[in-house]
């Protein structure tokens, strides 16, 4: 005995039509231009980061330079206080 076989099926072709190929360009396009957007803003937070660490860095240096220089003056004008009080006294 045999067994019937069945007869062959066409392969289904999978075509889309131009409004499917149209949404999908678009999509891709929207998701490209979401992608430049987020990669813009990320560049200018990193931009802004970099200024604000560098001007931070800045005033430090300033704040640090300047109490230094004002502790040495200090040292200077006591050192010489003390000299002429000393002078003074004898």
């Amino acid at each position: 005995m045999t067994e019937p076989t069945q007869p062959a099926q066409p392969e289904e072709e999978t075509t889309m039509d131009q409004n499917e190929t149209e949404e999908r360009i678009h999509s891709v396009e929207v998701t490209q231009a979401t992608q430049a957007a987020t990669l813009a803003g990320a560049q200018a937070t990193q931009a802004a980061t970099d200024a604000g660490t560098t001007a931070t860095n800045a005033a430090m240096h300033a704040g640090l330079l300047g109490t230094m220089a004002a502790g040495s003056v200090s040292l200077i004008v006591g050192i010489f206080l003390g000299m002429a009080i000393r002078g003074a006294r004898n």
